[in-house]
């Protein structure tokens, strides 16, 4: 929690006298300055892992991943609660200067790479049935996945430095498109029907995720091969973001299966489809039916905080670099996760992240918490939402509405 100078969004507070008092890093305290450093915990799941095998005996410890993310997480944010407390403007410059932040970003990618490592010596030399190696492939998929946020915070910035980090962050996963299609597609596209990383109104995760797969490959590749024609350049060349992000992972995937052998393959290929599949989660819940109307010119509304759901849960925060501060992430997609503001206008999630994707992989209780928050959203008009083409006239004989409506007229 911050300090009292942080609980205000103004740039200053009154004294006792009623004069105004500017608040600066010398009287405003970032409360979660040292939660961030919680966040290298993840890198390290499978080193926790082998240890709490080794303590106890016990082969379920190889799910540690799996049982920290989608069960301590969720009952942490529970219990910790949420914190909505912006830090003030006047320290926002200062706060993004810092570079003790950047830091805590940056550690995280050698100790998971170091992770990676070590899983594939057990997998090659730890003597593990095919139940704790998968298990050890689902905990090693925890950190890919998360790592894909921490590629996604450091491919945001301008420096050379930090969006190399974030290629080498996605390299586990296989999942170096994400690097082009998220800066120059999703942000340009989001909460719209054109967007494959935006989900839909009646359309279930699983429904989604082919979707948004092969949609956001697609759409990168097209991006790519633009720009790299106005450079006179071929889409095949190494001046090409994705080839050259995806050689990352031909590279170290071979190093790998050279050192440790062809048995680390099937594991290496769980945890970056695991991996992946977080990401593509997350992006589910982030726009889930939100829409952004078009404007008689045919262009769309300018993004605005309510096209994107938020969460201030504290717990997944850190774990996620706020992440959950959505709407502001969308709104300066430059700005640092230290500074990310908390905004009145979203609407907001019922909880974090972890516990919104054990809700989202099971589509009956994903509808019944969410359609009803987005149609409270949308002072109960079905139309106004993105709905799912093949599920529209169902969403509208359920929550009502003409199929011909503007706002909800919609297609792929």
């Amino acid at each position: 929690m911050a300090s009292v100078a942080g609980t205000h969004d103004g740039a200053d507070l009154h004294d006792d006298g009623g004069e105004a008092v500017e608040l600066t890093p010398a009287t405003w305290r970032d409360g979660k300055r040292y939660a961030w450093l919680l966040g290298l915990l993840v890198p390290t799941l499978p080193f926790l892992a082998y240890g709490l095998v080794e303590l106890t005996g016990l082969g379920v410890f190889w799910f540690f991943g799996p049982m920290v993310v989608f069960g301590v997480f969720p009952l942490l944010d529970l219990i910790i609660g949420t914190d909505a407390e912006n830090p003030p403007d006047s320290v926002l410059k200062w706060l993004e200067q810092d570079r003790y932040y950047r830091w805590c970003t940056y550690a995280f990618i050698p100790i998971q790479y170091a992770g990676l490592v070590f899983a594939c010596w057990v997998w090659a030399h730890g003597d593990l049935s095919t139940v704790d190696a998968i298990g050890l492939a689902l905990t090693v998929g925890m950190v890919s996945g998360i790592a894909i946020n921490t590629a996604h915070e450091l491919g945001h910035k301008r420096a050379s430095l930090e969006r190399w980090l974030s290629k080498v962050a996605l390299a586990q996963s296989g999942y170096g498109h994400f690097f082009i299609e998220h800066n120059r597609g999703h942000h340009v596209r989001v909460a719209t029907p054109e967007d494959p990383a935006s989900a839909r109104l009646g359309e279930s995760f699983w429904a989604f995720l082919p979707r948004t797969v092969i949609g956001s490959l697609r759409s990168a590749w097209k991006l790519e091969q633009t720009r790299l024609a106005r450079l006179g350049a071929h889409p095949l060349s190494l001046r090409n973001d994705i080839v050259n992000a995806w050689l990352m992972t031909v590279v170290l995937y071979a190093v790998l299966i050279a050192v440790f052998g062809v048995v680390i393959v099937p594991y290496l290929l769980i945890q970056a489809v695991l991996g992946f599949m977080l990401l593509e989660v997350v992006n589910y819940l982030e726009h889930y039916g939100l829409l952004r109307t078009r404007r008689e010119d045919g262009r769309y509304e300018r993004t605005r905080p309510e096209h994107s759901w938020n969460s201030n849960n504290v717990a997944s925060n850190v774990l996620l670099y706020h992440l959950q501060r959505h709407s502001d992430h969308h709104a300066n997609p430059t700005r640092r996760y230290q500074a990310l503001r908390h905004v009145d206008e979203a609407p907001q999630l019922p909880t974090g992240y972890a516990g919104m994707i054990l809700l989202a992989i099971v589509p009956p209780l994903w509808r019944r918490v969410m359609d009803r928050r987005l149609l409270e959203h949308y002072g109960g008009d079905v139309t106004r939402a993105n709905i799912h083409p093949p599920a529209r006239r169902k969403v509208l004989a359920r929550y009502g509405g003409k199929a011909g409506a503007a706002g909800g007229a919609v297609t792929a």
